[in-house]
């Protein structure tokens, strides 16, 4: 893991940061529909699960959008870390609760799908909301609600200050005329990251997820 500090007296998004930090500590959710459409036919030929194939894009997404990676040494100075891994959920049929599994991101897919596959089936059994042991501080979030197809979304801490890391909510596939959609919503704090910066990932990762070849 490498860390980078951010030279605040160059930064273009400093007193934007220093306002979000000390004055406004407000985060922000962003909910679009994704057209997953390619992307699960492709799963689907090739004999594949989405969920670490999805989980795939998104951290390849982010870990070309540094607005993604932010964070915060131990002095509390902003930067970016070089790399994010996921931070991903599986849910418990038997009692409907849900724990939390994070697998290293690695840029070789084959290699990232099979550690993701095979800390799912490592850590299924195992009832506590931190299922697999130590979880990086470079880590982002990222979980599925396949039972809804919901418009919004929005997480919050109890302090009020939204976390530098982006939360990733996905939703319930619907398909209509031939196009398959999910809800898909960011959360993330505004000091990290404005809507332009979202937008962008946003978009990109549409792209991404319309020409990746696995």
């Amino acid at each position: 893991m490498k860390f980078t500090p951010i030279d605040r007296t160059t930064w273009e998004r400093n007193s934007h940061y220093d306002y979000y930090t000390n004055l406004l500590k407000c985060g922000y959710s962003v909910t679009v529909s994704l057209d997953i459409t390619k992307l699960h036919q492709q799963v689907k030929e090739k004999g594949l699960k989405f969920y670490p194939a999805f989980v795939y894009c998104v951290s390849k997404q982010i870990a070309v959008t540094k607005e993604f990676r932010m964070g915060r040494d131990k002095e509390g100075n902003p930067g970016y870390y070089d790399i994010l891994h996921p931070n991903y959920t599986i849910f418990h049929e038997d009692d409907h609760t849900f724990s939390d599994v994070w697998t290293g991101y690695t840029e070789d897919f084959k290699t990232f799908y099979k550690n993701m596959r095979d800390d799912m089936e490592t850590y299924k059994d195992v009832k506590a909301v931190k299922a697999k042991p130590g979880q990086p501080q470079n880590f982002y979030c990222i979980s599925m609600v396949p039972w809804l197809n919901f418009t919004g979304y929005s997480a919050y801490t109890e302090s009020g200050t939204p976390m530098l890391f982006p939360i990733i909510t996905c939703g319930k596939f619907t398909e209509h005329d031939g196009i398959l959609t999910m809800p898909f919503c960011v959360n993330i704090a505004h000091a990290a990251a404005d809507g332009y910066h979202t937008s962008m990932f946003i978009n990109e990762l549409q792209k991404l997820i319309d020409m990746i070849e696995l």
